[in-house]
């Protein structure tokens, strides 16, 4: 039998029936083996008791009974980690406490598993990270495959909760870096363009999302608001820009289908940017060629959020992944040469 296991229903996930959400996740388990869970309040949602058809949100912190080895994921994607991920995941780790576990998480490694993503990522090493505690931490939120920086995970359900309360009610403060192509005109603005599930782009990492004009949201069906804070950091010409990012909303995809819609995609980034087009200095084409790594230069580099026991605020930062830092360097643009939040008042 595998332990008692709690999961925190992501942003990318939407709203959903509890019995479709958990059957994709564990696709071996029935119907009537979510119905009895649910009758017997084996399985709760943020505490409470719930129905196999009760609608899920983002942020619902969802407590499973122990399942069956034949009901879930196979034993080795839970409860079995590589030597080798198990040393990487854990030098990933930049913060630790009872309660909360803060990751630099890699680039090009999954937050959670799903279709065509195999066994290796952030959800399943987590067995890694357990530090002496009977369950394995669980994630609050995710980051895209591509995308470095800071994750959260709950060491205990309390601060689950309570973390993904914060993320749902925007009570947490993240900042991105990114290189984009060109550099945004005016230097420091917001970006409102809703965004909307585009035909036939698959799912989960797959996705990709259509930018909508803020006034015609309410006429397009499944489109969603969202907003982005942006300002230059720097900039080399009017070839590539070093910006800040922060998402007002957590909408799928949000900084990379914003920054591409304003004609300033984020180098590296072959979905929204064109994969194959290289920037000229007219600020549009998401490759820049020469020696500039050709992976995607998007990094939450840090977080500020109330612990969820303590009360204290705390600001957690990432250094940059090896591709990016690279390109830092070859720009010749240095950490301490900005402020750590551009858009605070004294900044």
């Amino acid at each position: 039998m595998s332990g008692v296991k709690i999961l925190t229903v992501s942003a990318d996930e939407g709203e959903q029936r509890l019995d479709r959400w958990l059957k994709r996740r564990f696709p071996q388990v029935t119907q009537g083996a979510v119905e009895k869970m649910c009758r017997t309040g084996q399985i709760r949602v943020d505490g409470g008791r719930v129905k196999a058809s009760s609608r899920l949100a983002p942020g619902m912190v969802v407590r499973l009974p122990p399942l069956p080895k034949g009901e879930g994921p196979a034993p080795t994607a839970r409860e079995s980690v590589a030597e080798a991920d198990a040393k990487m995941i854990q030098a990933a780790v930049l913060y630790r406490d009872d309660h909360i576990i803060a990751l630099n998480k890699p680039p090009g490694l999954p937050s959670q598993g799903g279709s065509g993503l195999g066994n290796r990522h952030v959800d399943a090493l987590a067995e890694a990270l357990k530090f002496g505690m009977a369950e394995r931490p669980a994630l609050v939120h995710r980051l895209d495959k591509d995308t470095s920086g800071v994750l959260l995970l709950a060491r205990t359900t309390k601060a689950a909760r309570l973390l993904s309360e914060a993320f749902r009610h925007r009570n947490t403060r993240k900042i991105y870096w990114a290189a984009v192509a060109g550099v945004p005109n005016p230097k420091m603005g917001t970006i409102r363009f809703g965004l909307v599930k585009a035909p036939g782009g698959g799912k989960g990492e797959g996705e990709k999302m259509r930018c909508v004009h803020p006034a015609e949201v309410p006429n397009v069906e499944g489109a969603k608001r969202a907003t982005t804070d942006y300002a230059v950091l720097s900039a080399l010409g009017q070839r590539t820009s070093w910006v800040a990012l922060v998402p007002i909303t957590g909408r799928t995809h949000q900084l990379r289908a914003h920054m591409a819609e304003i004609g300033h995609p984020i180098v590296g980034d072959g979905k929204y940017g064109g994969s194959g087009q290289e920037n000229l200095g007219d600020g549009w084409g998401a490759q820049l060629g020469g020696d500039i790594s050709r992976k995607l230069h998007l990094h939450a580099r840090s977080i500020s959020f109330r612990h969820p026991v303590s009360g204290a605020i705390l600001t957690i930062t990432a250094p940059l992944p090896e591709h990016m830092a690279r390109t830092w360097k070859t720009f010749d643009w240095h950490a301490n040469d900005v402020p750590a939040d551009p858009f605070a008042e004294d900044a």
